[in-house]
């Protein structure tokens, strides 16, 4: 009954010579667009930020992690994507600097120039301690534009800086923030400290890793390594490794595929571990190279006697005098040496302390 009723109310009006669209008619009469107004001069702080954008972007890189998987009814062999990153351009041979953990697990590698061109990636090598990698493309050299490197040891807390990378798979991407502390700690995928970071409140979410950090004269000073968020996307509190780090890494991982460090040539206990075994300061030797540094200079691993009961061997507690609490301690303290420098290693063994002298080793 009721749509019979509207369809009469309907024929009367338009057998009287009424019309539903006069109301719109009447409003649409008279309605040009507006006038644009004419737009002032761009603050200062926006042209530095439009001029850091512009002369860094050609040099920020899309990174796409390929997996193989097989179809199930095919049985073909597929690449499927892994995840997405960011990375910079480091030199004219195409090597492009990321983070270890964006291409961690790996099969293959794409990497995306800010022209879009894609490129297949090979692997120069890693330094997982320090979540860096270093990956090449054979892309012509007008393509390659190096950032510009600038330094991390005289930055100060109120900084602008700007990060440009590619969060959630949209590249390009810029935000901007200040330095908001500096000397922060923190962890890298194999559970190593990583000291000296940057904190800022750039925006920086799942995407960005592997992005540069970049001052207001448009010299990288870090690489964005990590956020603090409990919901997983940007709270503020995002993390880069300083660019002194990366400048002394990447020459190593070029040349070596790795990180050449001095070390002693030991196998530390895990810090848990040896404290479960009454072990309350230093670090336990589990094992020695046999023809390294802490051999030669007379420690001793863990072992067996011959009734197979464990022996425990030396406890290091300090170097060069620095007193060693932890495994962290241990490498924060030889990161201070050079390869072939001699230290001085105080050792604890069946109570007694006893100093030697070592020659730090590549390791």
């Amino acid at each position: 009954m009721k749509v019979r009723r509207f369809v009469i109310i309907l024929l009367a009006v338009l057998a009287a010579g009424g019309s539903l669209s006069t109301g719109l008619k009447a409003q649409d009469k008279g309605a040009p667009a507006r006038a644009v107004s004419p737009r002032g001069a761009l603050l200062p702080e926006e042209q530095v930020a439009i001029a850091v954008f512009e002369e860094a972007r050609s040099s920020v890189v899309f990174i796409t992690t390929l997996v193989y998987q097989r179809d199930l009814f095919t049985f073909n062999v597929e690449e499927i994507p892994q995840g997405t990153g960011s990375g910079f351009i480091w030199d004219e041979e195409g090597r492009v600097v990321t983070n270890y953990h964006v291409i961690y697990e790996a099969q293959n590698v794409q990497v995306t120039l800010s022209d879009q061109s894609q490129w297949k990636a090979e692997l120069v090598g890693v330094a997982p301690d320090k979540d860096l990698a270093v990956l090449r493309i054979k892309a012509p050299r007008e393509k390659l534009k190096p950032i510009r490197i600038g330094g991390s040891s005289d930055l100060k807390v109120g900084q602008t800086v700007f990060a440009i990378g590619n969060p959630f798979g949209l590249d390009q991407t810029l935000t901007k923030g200040v330095i908001s502390a500096l000397g922060r700690e923190i962890e890298s995928m194999t559970r190593r400290p990583i000291k000296g970071a940057i904190q800022t409140d750039a925006a920086i979410n799942p995407g960005n890793s592997g992005g540069p950090l970049i001052d207001s004269s448009g010299r990288c000073i870090g690489i964005n390594t990590a956020i603090y968020s409990p919901s997983g996307a940007s709270a503020g509190v995002g993390f880069a490794v300083p660019v002194d780090i990366i400048n002394r890494i990447v020459p190593q991982v070029i040349r070596y595929g790795k990180v050449i460090e001095p070390g002693l040539g030991v196998e530390l206990a895990e810090d848990s571990q040896a404290r479960q075994i009454g072990i309350d300061r230093g670090v336990l030797v589990l094992n020695l190279d046999p023809r390294g540094a802490g051999a030669k200079a007379g420690l001793l691993p863990t072992r067996y006697d011959r009734e197979g009961n464990i022996l425990l061997g030396d406890v290091i507690v300090s170097i060069g005098g620095k007193k060693i609490r932890s495994a962290n301690d241990f490498y924060d303290i030889l990161d201070g040496y050079q390869i072939g420098n001699t230290v001085k290693v105080v050792i604890e063994r069946g109570g007694r302390q006893k100093t030697v002298e070592a020659k730090l080793q590549a390791v």
